[in-house]
């Protein structure tokens, strides 16, 4: 007798046996159908947040309050600089210089603006330099409350003095530049 036949010949004649190897099989097949439906929901679930995203990056949809809880403090207002004439936004522009500076710990000690635009300006452009005094470790908040406020604001030279000694602060000739829109 062949080994096969042996084999028939147990689960033929054992009920026990045919009902656990029956049981095991559906079992088995249960385990394979639930995993399938896991990485199923898990694909979709990819695939929303991935359309969400998508979305929030065309601009059709914004940031929900509880996404924008990491963004404290968000910029708001206007991306250009603001005024009925050139000259009142070139003074908004100091204005927000100075008040960035003394935010930091600084002072101003001298500003001069360029509404003109000399040969390197670019159209629509305010800039202004200004010389200023501030603490090293507050340098590289200044500047990023420049650039990362509103208006826009692109800092177009930094020009740093380096302190003789006995001397806390730094002092810096800072350009900056912003856009401005002109008459609505």
């Amino acid at each position: 007798m062949n080994l096969a036949a042996t084999i028939r010949k147990s689960l033929v004649g054992s009920p026990i046996i045919a009902g656990a190897v029956y049981a095991g099989l559906v079992v088995a097949l249960l385990i394979i159908a639930a995993n399938s439906l896991i990485d199923l929901y898990n694909q979709r679930a990819s695939v929303a947040a991935s359309a969400a995203m998508l979305e929030q990056l065309e601009g059709r949809k914004p940031l929900t309050a509880d996404k924008r809880a990491g963004e404290a403090g968000a910029p708001t207002g206007s991306a250009f600089l603001e005024g009925a004439t050139v000259t009142v936004a070139g003074a908004a522009l100091l204005q927000r210089v100075a008040a960035a500076v003394t935010k930091a710990g600084g002072n101003v000690l001298s500003s001069q603006l360029d509404v003109q635009g000399g040969p390197n300006a670019k159209a629509g452009f305010v800039s202004m330099v200004a010389n200023c005094e501030l603490e090293q470790s507050a340098l590289q908040s200044l500047l990023y409350d420049l650039e990362a406020g509103m208006p826009f604001l692109f800092v177009d030279q930094l020009d740093i003095q380096v302190a003789t000694a006995g001397e806390g602060k730094l002092r810096f000739l800072l350009g900056v530049s912003g856009q401005w829109q002109g008459v609505k």
